[in-house]
């Protein structure tokens, strides 16, 4: 049996790292490792940091399976951390909103989830990272949205509570049986 694929989408501050380190791992879904055009020591989810021409080699070699281009950074889903799929094992990769379109035509089973959270909520994480000043996070969150694509099945969580309540409605939503675990 193949695993399920799903894309975790939302805003800047919404917790999809929080909730996906609470969840992958285990006999929980494989979280994809992005390859990003950041510094490894930016911090958040565990990603592999490369630099903008190392970052279009790989594209160009075909290592990707999805790109994207988001806040001035490359976005890339190695082609081998799909890999699990095959051995029935659910795979979960932080997309992106702009992205889903290819993802879909890419993965025709896709499955999205967004996280969204209430825009204080949100600033209020963003500041708490440090990485952007109080004006960049207003951009952010006043930033227009690119609507989801009507034809994909689509699952929300507000995460506006404890982290823990967060991981259970995201294993909730990823399966039933996973918040039945905890």
């Amino acid at each position: 049996m193949r695993g399920r694929l799903f894309a975790v989408v939302g805003p800047s501050g919404a917790g999809k790292d929080t909730l996906l380190a609470g969840v992958c791992g285990g006999t929980g879904p494989h979280w994809v490792r992005r390859v990003i055009t950041r510094p490894s020591s930016a911090g958040g989810e565990p990603f592999e940091g490369v630099d903008a021409a190392e970052f279009d080699r790989r594209d160009a070699s075909g290592a990707f399976a999805l790109t994207w281009r988001a806040h001035g950074l490359a976005y890339g889903i190695p082609a081998s951390e799909l890999a699990p799929l095959e051995a029935g094992r659910d795979v979960v990769f932080n997309g992106s909103r702009a992205a889903l379109e290819r993802a879909a035509a890419a993965f025709p089973a896709l499955q999205v989830i967004v996280v969204t959270a209430p825009v204080a909520v949100l600033a209020t994480r963003l500041a708490g990272r440090g990485r952007e000043s109080a004006g960049q996070i207003a951009e952010r969150l006043a930033r227009d949205v690119a609507p989801l694509p009507p034809h994909l099945p689509v699952i929300e969580i507000v995460n506006d509570a404890a982290p823990a309540e967060g991981i259970a409605r995201l294993k909730a939503a990823l399966q039933p049986n996973l918040a039945r675990r905890s």
